[in-house]
């Protein structure tokens, strides 16, 4: 706390908005639109290798607050300030850090695939900054980042060579996804049936309830996704610079639509939200990896066309 306690000291309007800015990179939405973005335009095999670290992070984190329990800076020391756009995304239990996680797994997932030097070193700056927002905005201790960047440094040099050697041999690929979705269904298992003390925050409980099923439903869809993409699409990423824009933008928000659009259907037909979420979230992964880039064709025509 004393570390938290002197980065509140030295807070200002101006750092103020940009550490509230610069933590959003560690959130869903942007972890979502970085992997299309690499997915459909860049590699496959970097598309996956992002997914996977997110997912699979995701799951990890979400084990480890729902075993330590560990309120937030400000529960355990009311005389403490948070920034208070923070607070609405601040959700779930304070360790270890979900945004810490998402960013340093996805940015440094780019720093370890990519060749590039300036995007090295600016995903790796990413890497520093979402951590030290969390902290600096007073809704993570340092122990919750640091746990979290760790976790997520140990996957990105551990699938790094996995998925290298998986895109060649589909049979490593399918055994990665089978132990990836045990694993997921292990922690669904450990939510729903695991006897909780009864002082457990609900709000807490039930963040971790949906996010599994959500990461479950995601793990399912991208592998039919990759299934369907070896027997049948086999798509390719490149394509002109403008319909890689096009590819971006009408995909990613035909994405986010699926995300928005189904939730109350869904919602009314299936009496479990967390299944509810689950299946949005199988649906919103098959669209992304094996129907939109149904229409790869026609953006490769673009590219004959300007060349």
């Amino acid at each position: 706390m004393e570390f938290l306690q002197l980065l509140e000291s030295i807070r200002t309007p101006v750092l103020d908005a940009f550490f509230s800015t610069v933590t959003h990179l560690g959130e869903e939405t942007f972890f979502m639109l970085i992997g299309l973005i690499f997915f459909w335009c860049v590699s496959k095999k970097q598309g996956y290798y992002i997914l996977f670290i997110g997912f699979l992070g995701t799951v990890v984190n979400q084990f480890l607050k729902l075993i330590f329990r560990v309120p937030r800076p400000w529960v355990k020391n009311p005389n403490f300030t948070v920034v208070d756009s923070a607070v609405e995304e601040a959700t779930g239990y304070s360790f270890p850090s979900g945004h810490t996680q998402t960013s340093v797994g996805t940015f440094g997932a780019i720093a370890r695939a990519r060749t590039e030097k300036w995007l090295r070193i600016i995903s790796i700056i990413i890497c520093i900054l979402v951590p030290l927002s969390r902290m600096y905005l007073g809704v993570h201790t340092p122990l919750d980042v640091g746990v979290s960047f760790c976790i997520a440094l140990i996957m990105v040099f551990v699938f790094y060579p996995l998925i290298d050697k998986a895109m060649e041999k589909p049979m490593l690929m399918r055994a990665m996804f089978i132990c990836m979705t045990a694993l997921t269904v292990g922690y669904v298992l450990f939510v729903e049936l695991y006897s909780f003390p009864a002082d457990i925050d609900i709000h807490n409980y039930e963040s971790g309830v949906k996010n599994g099923y959500k990461i479950l439903g995601c793990f399912l869809g991208i592998w039919l996704s990759y299934e369907l993409d070896q027997r049948f699409i086999h798509f390719e990423t490149k394509a002109s610079f403008v319909a890689q824009i096009l590819k971006v933008v009408l995909g990613a928000a035909l994405v986010f639509l699926i995300k928005s659009v189904l939730k109350q259907p869904l919602y009314a037909i299936i009496p479990d939200t967390f299944v509810a979420d689950g299946v949005r979230y199988f649906i919103i992964a098959a669209f992304g990896g094996c129907v939109w880039p149904l229409t790869f064709k026609l953006f490769a025509k673009i590219n004959k066309k300007n060349t």
